[in-house]
């Protein structure tokens, strides 16, 4: 996940909107139904739905000084189960760990400290936890054949209960590559939902898609494979010329809402675009 450099210096002009383009795959399509903002060094790096259907946002401003100062210098996008926020934070390249807090209810975090295991990239591009509550799927940036999966701290009785180290389960093997991936939160038990910023249109025909994800069964902690499917480019139109970025996504069981956020170019990156969808 690239980190962003904003000038706060230039007014937001306005953004040009449209629907996405033609779906890859089979079954209900998921249809545009609303576009909203938000402050992108506030927002800009993920979202997840609470349970009263209200918004959290994550952006680089989220991240507390303590973390800042152990060198915790980015957050991806988030997820909230059960009332627990779980975010994704990484350091420099160099560093040799990635790691995830979470925040209860009542407002305590505890932090688990993940050590990269042999050929693990340092990058930490999102958390979700499955709808069960026992594992969080978190990946890579670049070219991946997997998503890693981790008992999910704190919820998952396997996981030190005030903070501590945390050790990978199995993964989830991907049956064809993904690149680029932003965010994903699940849908369903077995069925995620993946932003990929990806624009070559080399492994899939959109640019920066939507990837569903189908699992055989719900996740137990051994391997498992998912099926990769295409499902549409998200919109990529803005005032301002220049290169867009797919971040987070999340999608909300109790509305059904699926939406997924794109920074536009140049100036106009000072706010990032929230794209809203239904199954049709």
């Amino acid at each position: 996940m690239r980190r962003h450099l904003l000038t706060l210096t230039a007014l937001l002009g306005t953004l040009a909107l449209g629907a996405p383009s033609a779906s890859a795959a089979e079954g209900p399509q998921w249809t545009h139904t609303g576009t909203s903002y938000t402050d992108t060094l506030g927002g800009g790096q993920g979202l997840a739905s609470r349970a009263d259907g209200s918004l959290l946002h994550r952006g680089l401003l989220d991240i507390p000084l303590d973390l800042r100062i152990k060198g915790w210098n980015h957050v991806g996008d988030p997820d909230i189960a059960r009332g627990y926020v779980f975010d994704a934070y990484q350091g420099a390249d160099s560093a040799t760990s990635k790691m995830y807090a979470v925040t209860t209810p009542s407002g305590k975090r505890y932090d688990y400290v993940h050590r990269l295991d042999p050929g693990e990239r340092v990058n930490n591009s999102f958390a979700t936890v499955s709808p069960d509550g026992q594992w969080l799927v978190s990946g890579e940036w670049g070219d991946q054949n997997r998503l890693q999966v981790f008992p999910a701290p704190l919820i998952n009785p396997a996981t030190p209960a005030t903070g501590g180290s945390l050790a990978q389960a199995g993964q989830i093997s991907l049956d064809k590559p993904v690149r680029d991936i932003q965010g994903c939160d699940f849908v369903t038990a077995t069925r995620l939902v993946c932003a990929s910023d990806d624009a070559s249109g080399t492994l899939f025909p959109q640019s920066r898609p939507l990837l569903r994800v189908d699992l055989p069964h719900p996740l137990d902690g051994k391997p498992v494979t998912g099926t990769v499917t295409g499902l549409f480019g998200l919109e990529q139109k803005s005032v301002c010329t220049g290169t867009f970025e797919a971040e987070g996504v999340d999608y909300d069981p109790g509305s059904g809402t699926l939406r997924a956020e794109v920074i536009p170019p140049g100036v106009c990156a000072i706010a990032t675009t929230v794209y809203a969808y239904r199954q049709q």
